[in-house]
C-alpha cells in the first residue's frame, strides 16, 4: 500500500470512529465527507459498511494499543494470574472505547452492519476469556461441575460493556471498586478456592 493510499486508509478510519463516538451518523456518505475524500474513494479502500467498521474497530484497537495492554495477561504464568489481568485489562479499556460501543450497540438491533463489527469485537473479548478460562483448567483449578464453555460464558457476560455501564454510570461506582470487584467475581466464579 503506498503512502499516500495508508494516510487516506487512516482518515477514513479515524473520521468513522470519530462520527461513531459523537453519536453522529455513519453513513459511507458522512464518512467520506469527513475524511475529506469522494464517496468513491472510500469504496475503493473500503467495498462494504461492514468492513469499515470492522476496521474502525481495529484501527482503535490499534491506537489505543490493546496488544501491549494484553501482553501482561497473556505471558501470565498461571490461570488464576491470567484472569485477573484480563478482567484489568479488558476492565481498563471499557472507558476508553465506550463511546463507540454505545454507537454499535445502539445500532445493532436495526442495522446488520454494526451487529456484525459489534460481534466481531466481542468475539474477541470472549477468546481472551476461553484463554484465561483454558489456563485455569489446565491449572486443575476450573470450579466442580463448570465446564469451559459455561464458565467462559460467565465470565464474558460479567465482563460486557453493559455491566459497567451499570456498575459506573448507574450505581456510581469508581474505575478502582469496578476492576477490584469484577477480579474478585471472575475468581469466586469460576476458579476453585485455596485451602
Amino acid at each position: 500500500m503506498s503512502r499516500q493510499s495508508s494516510q487516506t486508509r487512516t482518515r477514513i478510519l479515524t473520521a468513522a470512529w470519530h462520527l461513531l463516538e459523537s453519536g453522529g451518523t455513519v453513513r459511507m456518505s458522512d464518512i467520506a465527507k469527513q475524511a475529506g475524500i469522494s464517496r468513491q474513494a472510500l469504496y475503493l479502500h473500503f467495498p462494504t459498511r461492514a468492513d469499515l467498521l470492522i476496521a474502525t474497530t481495529r484501527h482503535l484497537d490499534e491506537v489505543k494499543e490493546v496488544d501491549t495492554r494484553l501482553a501482561a495477561s497473556r505471558a501470565a504464568g498461571s490461570g488464576r494470574e491470567r484472569l485477573a489481568l484480563f478482567v484489568e485489562a479488558w476492565g481498563n479499556y471499557i472507558p476508553e472505547i465506550h463511546g463507540v460501543a454505545c454507537a454499535l450497540m445502539a445500532m445493532q438491533d436495526s442495522d446488520e452492519e454494526a451487529r456484525n463489527a459489534w460481534a466481531n469485537r466481542m468475539q474477541a473479548v470472549r477468546e481472551g476469556c476461553e484463554a484465561a478460562v483454558e489456563m485455569i483448567e489446565n491449572d486443575g483449578l476450573l470450579v466442580p461441575g463448570l465446564n469451559r464453555k459455561t464458565a467462559t460464558d460467565l465470565i464474558w457476560t460479567l465482563l460486557s460493556v453493559r455491566n459497567w455501564e451499570q456498575l459506573r454510570q448507574d450505581c456510581g461506582w469508581s474505575q478502582d471498586d469496578y476492576i477490584a470487584a469484577t477480579k474478585r467475581l471472575a475468581e469466586l466464579a469460576i476458579v476453585t478456592p485455596e485451602h
